[in-house]
């Protein structure tokens, strides 16, 4: 009985509540900010982060292990991340400029190492080790303070992400950086070396922007750690070739469907990248049955396809890639 009471009350006082809303049929919206005034705000966050903390690499194999952010607290000894900007050696903070939203981004990223293997475009998946965290600001009586909140840690990855299912930040940063080498141990585990490992800072605009995700806040930039243990290849539109080797200029990233401007990667000039077309030269027959046997150089019959047990099939030599 006191259970019933309970909810009785607690349905009468949600309604008084939604009954004291100034108008029962206006419902407030946020405006979208400005990409432009945001990615502004962003930057000067991220670049005083990269003033302001610092990466412990006093261990000769850093690279190796998980890379240890904090804040400066004595400037002789700290060097601040952005004191690696442009440099020749590793560590090395670089950037790279992204158009999109009608602007021009720059995403700084830190290479602790390269990597000695492959490179994914910006369509493949990515088998890595990482940790996320964002960044806010808070002001106190006129201080302002910057902090770091983790959100996410995968040590230990058993599946690959597909870069065009994450934020976009990554498909801009990994095709950066390579794989390494790996070796199966015994127990049925996997040890890798000389992978690439790095550090990537989002703009809000290339990570979550107004949407925010689970525990990050709406308009936070992002930080992210990261190993690039493998890699996965796809074949998006399956033509038979797979997507990497549809990256005409060699870049290591597919332009998207795009309208008024010129594609590199779109053979036929339909709007359509070759990686998501299935008739890549437009003359009406798709891709697929215009591969030709190098061997006869005649097209490949459905049931003539080279097979592989293992690996991604390149239907443009006949042979299996890893």
């Amino acid at each position: 009985m006191n259970k019933f009471k309970y909810y009785f009350i607690l349905i009468i006082t949600t309604l008084s509540l939604f009954s004291c809303s100034k108008d029962d049929n206006t419902v407030e919206s946020v405006p979208l900010r400005d990409f432009a005034e945001q990615f502004t705000a962003d930057n000067a966050t991220i670049e005083q982060y990269l003033k302001t903390y610092y990466i412990d690499i006093t261990d000769p194999d850093f690279a190796d292990k998980d890379v240890i952010i904090e804040k400066i607290t004595d400037a002789d000894t700290q060097p601040s991340i952005y004191s690696y900007l442009n440099k020749d050696t590793f560590p090395k903070l670089l950037s790279r400029e992204v158009k999109q939203h009608d602007i021009v981004y720059t995403i700084y990223y830190l290479v602790l190492r390269e990597g000695t293997g492959d490179a994914p475009c910006n369509v493949d998946g990515v088998l890595a080790a990482y940790k996320g965290q964002y960044l806010t600001e808070s002001t106190v009586s006129e201080v302002t303070t910057l902090t770091s909140t983790l959100f996410e840690e995968v040590k230990y990855p058993q599946q690959a992400n597909k870069l065009t299912g994450v934020v976009q930040g990554w498909s801009e940063i990994f095709p950066k950086f390579k794989t390494g080498s790996y070796t199966e141990n015994n127990d049925g585990t996997v040890s890798y070396s000389d992978f690439g490992a790095g550090v990537m800072f989002l703009p809000s605009g290339m990570g979550y922007y107004a949407q925010g995700a689970s525990s990050i806040p709406s308009y936070s930039p992002l930080v992210f750690s990261f190993k690039l243990y493998a890699i996965q290849r796809f074949d998006q539109d399956g033509d038979g070739v797979p997507s990497y080797l549809e990256d005409i200029n060699g870049d290591g990233y597919m332009s998207y469907l795009a309208t008024g401007v010129e594609n590199p990667d779109d053979t036929d000039g339909d709007g359509i990248p070759n990686y998501a077309d299935i008739d890549d030269d437009g003359d009406g027959y798709n891709t697929k049955i215009e591969i030709k046997d190098p061997l006869t150089g005649l097209p490949y019959e459905f049931d003539q396809i080279p097979t592989c047990t293992s690996g991604v099939k390149n239907f443009l030599d006949a042979t299996c890639h890893p």
